[in-house]
């Protein structure tokens, strides 16, 4: 199986493009700084910017015919959190820099809307497929930041309405919810003392999870729909690295 992910330069997307390579797939794996990104060699590396649409465009037509599963986790919302001395994240949206918009909306949501009608192309004819955009509960509930909050909430509608229209050709959307990942900003939080990890998961179990639901008999019954990643876990029996089975995490947890 062909499984494409953006954004695995780090982070999330660079944990799922290990599991799924792990768990058997053939990885393609793109992002601004992939030839730097720690990836085993037989993942096959793609410099992208998925703000460019061409590029874009021509990362698919590298990958080719075949294509099951796509990840979207390109996303540059992270960037540039402190400016001038300031951590600017948590001010209100009036104070907020104008750049955030663009790295939350235009290389996440947008950049994850073009990934998946390339995506969609392949897929539809060969009546398989699976889409999983990278969301998260601020689509559900305020967790400090407006445009984070925007952002979310229009990656899970999106997921739901091209679940809609991709229902009849059998090609899988969902929303996956990570939890406490650790990825390298994390690990250097947690150094601080600013983050428990107790139940937190490895960037690759996001790719475990992946690659579970590709091969799940039920998954269109999952379809359009925002799922925790950890409670799928539970359910198609995937351990973390370590082999430790993550917490779901609910809504008032979060």
């Amino acid at each position: 199986m062909k499984a494409l992910v953006t954004g695995a330069s780090r982070g999330v997307g660079r944990g799922a493009a290990i599991g799924l390579a792990e768990a058997g797939f053939e990885v393609f794996a793109t992002g601004r700084t992939i030839d730097a990104a720690d990836l085993p060699p037989a993942v096959t590396r793609i410099r992208c910017d998925h703000l460019k649409d061409e590029e874009t465009a021509a990362a698919f037509a590298r990958v080719g015919d075949g294509l099951d599963v796509l990840v979207n986790s390109a996303w540059g919302g992270y960037e540039r959190m402190s400016e001038n001395g300031v951590f600017t994240w948590p001010l209100p949206f009036w104070q907020q820099p104008e750049h955030r918009w663009a790295s939350m909306m235009d290389a996440g949501v947008r950049a994850a809307y073009v990934a998946s009608a390339h995506a969609a192309r392949v897929m539809v004819p060969r009546r398989r497929g699976l889409i999983v955009n990278i969301s998260f509960w601020a689509a559900m509930k305020y967790l400090g930041n407006v445009v984070y909050g925007v952002s979310k909430a229009a990656t899970d509608k999106m997921t739901a309405d091209m679940a809609h229209e991709l229902r009849a050709h059998d090609v899988a959307v969902v929303s996956l919810y990570p939890g406490m990942v650790r990825t390298e900003l994390v690990l250097e939080a947690a150094k601080q003392g600013w983050l428990n990890l107790d139940n937190s998961e490895s960037p690759e179990f996001i790719g475990r999870v992946a690659a579970a639901l590709a091969r799940d008999p039920r998954l269109m019954e999952r379809s359009g729909k925002a799922l925790v990643a950890a409670q799928v876990a539970l359910e198609l029996g995937v351990t973390d690295i370590d082999g430790s089975q993550p917490r779901p995490l609910t809504l008032d947890q979060v």
